[in-house]
């Protein structure tokens, strides 16, 4: 059967399944072993027939949700709370290191352009980072103090002003992903751009190893989790363009639905750099080794997130895969 006709035959129930599975507090033991028994067929058919397609990776999400619901032993409000963190967020960053890859791309492509558009035109940074920015640092560059507008406001405002404002870039590099993922794309190729502008600045000025130290002690998390941003808005505009054997609107709603999932994940890590960068960064005097440790440790904390967890989810996936 060709994989068009067995989706026409079966979307109908998969959809109603979907439905039920919104609010499991209504469903009866019946009609849990009732879906299970239809899903493990359904599923056993795609995977014979088409194991390497998005129509056997959903049936298998969709299985083994009603294979957990069944066999839970914790509250669901107790264990929904673990379970995005052990296993949505891993699941969905598994599926999107080709997303990742593509949104790191355009972020460097942009970081480069920012570069040599700056080597190539003294104009270009005072236009991407205001003649304002520029005059300040310049200014504190003659005065000694290259890294002095991150000392520029008391901490606590600063942490919510810098923290707000990260959170809402990632979420307009999101929501940017329903333009057909071109408008994710534009978020990220600006902000690579407005980087590699401001790198250039402080190289051409001489400070680009305390730049390098300073920026990154922060912008490690920051500069990832809106790459890992600019990927689910790529995820979802995918799901927009290639619906593949789903209906249009519901791929765009399922790729929105897992991009939503990985964004709100990111939210630890804008807190963390927001009160980096607010409590942190701005003392320039502590000493070498004390800056590159936290910088290691930021990129650890990415490697857990990015790498560790969703590998090890993998793995468990593979070892129970229904």
């Amino acid at each position: 059967m060709r994989q068009g006709v067995f989706v026409g035959l079966n979307e109908e129930k998969w959809k109603e399944f979907e439905m039920k599975l919104q609010d499991i507090t209504s469903l009866s033991a019946d009609e849990l072993s009732f879906m299970y028994v239809h899903l493990t067929e359904d599923l056993a058919y795609a995977k014979g027939k088409y194991p390497d397609s998005q129509l056997a990776l959903y049936l298998n999400e969709l299985t083994v949700k009603v294979h957990h619901i069944i066999y839970r032993n914790k509250p669901e409000k107790a264990s929904r709370f673990i379970s995005f963190w052990k296993s949505e967020v891993p699941r969905e960053l598994n599926h999107a290191y080709p997303y990742l890859g593509y949104s790191f791309l355009i972020f460097i492509t942009g970081a480069l352009i920012g570069v040599l558009s700056a080597a190539n035109d003294t104009t270009f940074v005072r236009l991407i980072l205001s003649d304002a920015y520029v005059d300040q640092t310049l200014k504190n560059i003659q005065e000694g103090n290259p890294m002095a507008i991150y000392g520029s406001m008391e901490e606590g405002p600063m942490f919510l002003y810098i923290t707000i404002n990260n959170i809402r870039v990632a979420l307009l590099a999101f929501a940017m992903g329903v333009f057909f993922s071109i408008g994710t794309g534009y978020v990220l190729f600006a902000n690579g751009v407005m980087i590699g502008a401001f790198h250039y600045l402080f190289y051409q000025e001489g400070f680009f190893d305390e730049t390098i130290l300073t920026i990154w002690i922060h912008g490690t998390l920051e500069i990832t989790a809106i790459i890992i941003a600019g990927a689910a808005g790529l995820i979802m505009g995918n799901g927009i363009l290639f619906p593949g054997t789903y209906p249009r609107l519901y791929s765009f709603q399922r790729a929105a639905k897992r991009g939503l999932k990985i964004v709100l994940s990111l939210v630890p890590f804008f807190i963390v750099a927001g009160m980096i960068e607010s409590f942190i960064t701005r003392h320039t005097e502590w000493p070498l080794p004390v800056k590159i440790l936290i910088i290691l440790v930021s990129v650890f904390i990415c490697l857990i997130y990015l790498v560790i967890l969703p590998k090890k989810h993998q793995n468990y996936a593979n070892a129970t895969t229904l």
